[in-house]
């Protein structure tokens, strides 16, 4: 019988007669620079993947390597697609090939928690690398799981000349030394994003604004250690900045951003401004600067007062002013809201949040002067009544599309007072949101006042009833074709079947959670809605009847049905909900208790092209 015995390394006997094993040579003895030599002279990208597959040093070694320091005069078939398609099944070309590739060729790279490391960025360097190259890179570390270092940015920066975009989100780990890295070696940088990074300082935007003068695009959020000599040099050095985002900086002030403004005021387009530390001089040097300007941001600036507002409206330089928020800004009086609608004669949409001083005068005086308003939503101002509502509508442009109360405590039902009611023929989308004294007679005025509204949200209203509803849909001559009216409690069947039977050729959205309904109302949708393609009827007293009801009807294919909270519904509903599936992508049966799991179950396998939610 034959046996086989397995090779054992070879004995090697001593001087004095004891056996010792003779150990092969490692290549792991030799040192770094000796290995990072040999790296270099490797023939293309393919190769240098596979060594970077062997252990972490020598993936950190291979990451290291710059484009000018490879010994390879023939660069160009070392990044033969050929070349490289021997090797698709292994190494980091194979872990990375399968994501997003932008219009320009690179690729997109998304580094979140526990995967955001030193280690996971040197495979990105060395895999794109030998693929075309790195776009756009997004790092999201955590709090508690931060190991993202210099290391990290380094094997960016020199394996990733090409990378223009770079989003650094909670990197507590992050500080000068490691942007300084990216700012040597990613020249064609155009957007950076810096967002709860408290190590960095104005070190790094020094650095950012001498390597990356292409800079156009500049974001910095919470980083407490950034201040007015870092835009300074961003202003010096990037004169064409497109956009600007500040936030909750405290060391910002008006010398850093009003620098930026004035160097890139033929350029500068999009400028939000939060939570800093700037005053009236900074509005004026908006108002004489912002040229450019078309989206405008301006959100808790405790230091502003009316001063500043008023002298940025007078100001007459943002003509070109299109989109304008503001928030939180206790310095907007009505005063300064007049002298903005002057200045910004091109503006469109403007969005009012937690402006406690402004009042029905100034939202009067605005709505004369805002010639070419489109939108206006107004959120959290209780001065705002009703009477500064219907005044503004009665004066607003003959372009007003989109008017949204939320949240407004201060509208109160007074129908006294009011002027001759003539109706704004332009207006199409109507919101009141969560604004408790809005009820019957408020919401006939606004029937009369917009008789071509589309589209109607009245969320919350509990002073909503069927009478006052009724109203509304008898004044709307174009058609509704998205109604929202979740948590209108006193809302019932009877408004719903008039609403479906007037309506019944343009309606395709219908949101009913929370409203008093039942099969009725079902019965109805079923008869009448031919293009109704999203239905929400949670929370509401339906039936597996009414489920039966809308399956056996050849009208309508609802697309996106919600039964969420529907207490009664049950197992009895499944053939009909089944029946449902020819249409429906999207199915919510979130506490739905009458309905088993295995009838969930067997939904799941029979609608398996429908999102279901259960």
């Amino acid at each position: 019988m034959d046996v086989y015995f397995p090779l054992s390394k070879r004995s090697r006997t001593s001087a004095s007669g004891e056996k010792f094993e003779q150990k092969k040579p490692s290549i792991e003895v030799l040192p770094d620079e000796c290995l990072f030599e040999i790296f270099r002279w490797l023939r293309g990208g393919r190769e240098r993947s596979s060594c970077a597959c062997v252990s972490k040093r020598w993936l950190i070694l291979v990451s290291n390597i710059c484009k000018y320091e490879i010994r390879d005069n023939n660069i160009i078939h070392a990044l033969n697609p050929k070349d490289e398609s021997t090797n698709k099944k292994g190494g980091i070309v194979s872990e990375v090939e399968h994501n997003d590739v932008d219009s320009d060729g690179y690729f997109t790279r998304n580094l979140e928690g526990k995967k955001a490391t030193d280690g996971g960025l040197a495979a990105i360097a060395v895999g794109t690398a030998s693929r075309g190259g790195l776009g756009k890179l997004f790092i999201r570390g955590s709090n508690s799981w931060n190991r993202v270092t210099t290391v990290g940015l380094r094997a960016i920066s020199r394996g990733c000349p090409s990378l223009r975009v770079l989003s650094l989100w909670n990197l507590s780990s992050i500080g000068d030394e490691g942007l300084c890295e990216i700012a040597n070696g990613c020249h064609r940088l155009v957007t950076l994003d810096l967002c709860h990074c408290p190590a960095v300082t104005d070190k790094s935007l020094l650095a950012i604004a001498k390597g990356c003068p292409k800079l156009n695009d500049l974001t910095i959020e919470s980083c407490a250690n950034v201040g007015n000599e870092g835009l300074l040099a961003l202003a010096c050095c990037c004169p064409n900045l497109k956009s600007v985002s500040i936030k909750n900086c405290p060391l910002v002030g008006d010398q850093g951003v009003a620098s930026l403004l004035s160097s890139a005021s033929y350029s500068l387009t999009k400028l939000k401004l939060q939570a800093l530390n700037i005053t009236d001089e900074m509005f004026s040097v908006i108002g004489h600067y912002g040229k450019s300007v078309t989206d405008l941001s301006l959100t808790s600036l405790p230091n502003v007062s009316d001063k500043g507002f008023w002298i940025m409206g007078n100001s007459q330089g943002l003509q070109k002013l299109k989109s304008f928020t503001i928030a939180s800004c206790l310095g907007l009086t009505d005063r300064g809201l007049e002298a903005v609608g002057k200045g910004c004669v091109n503006l469109k949409q403007f969005y009012i949040f937690k402006c406690d001083l402004l009042s029905d005068k100034g939202l009067v005086s605005f709505a004369k002067v805002a010639g070419s308003l489109e939108s206006l939503q107004l959120e959290d101002c209780h001065r705002i009544t009703q009477i500064g509502l219907f005044c503004s509508l009665l004066n607003c442009s003959a372009k007003l599309k989109v008017i949204s109360l939320v949240n407004c405590l201060g509208v109160m039902d007074l129908t006294t007072g009011l002027p001759s009611l003539s109706p704004c023929e332009s207006l199409q989308s109507l919101c009141i949101r969560n604004c408790p004294g809005f009820s019957d007679s408020s919401l006939a005025v606004m029937g009369k006042l917009c008789p071509q509204l589309q589209h109607v949200e009245l969320r919350g209203l509990h002073g909503i009833t069927d009478a006052g509803f009724l109203q509304l849909l008898k004044s709307c001559n174009a058609g509704l074709v998205k109604v929202n009216l979740k948590d209108c409690v006193n809302l019932s069947d009877k408004g719903v079947c008039r609403l479906t039977n007037l309506h019944r050729w343009t309606l395709e959205t219908l949101n009913l959670d929370g409203c008093k309904i039942s099969d009725a109302s079902l019965f109805a949708i079923a008869e009448n809605c031919r293009l109704l393609g999203d239905l929400d009827v949670s929370r509401c007293a339906i039936t597996d009847s009414g489920i039966a009801a809308l399956a056996h009807s050849d009208l309508i294919n609802v697309q996106i049905l919600s039964v969420s909270g529907c207490s009664v519904v049950s197992d009895k509903s499944l053939p009909s909900l089944r029946n449902l599936g020819k249409t429906l992508l999207g199915l919510n049966l979130q506490q739905c208790k009458a309905i088993s799991r295995s009838a969930i179950d067997l939904l799941v396998q029979q609608l398996w092209r429908c999102n279901i939610r259960f």
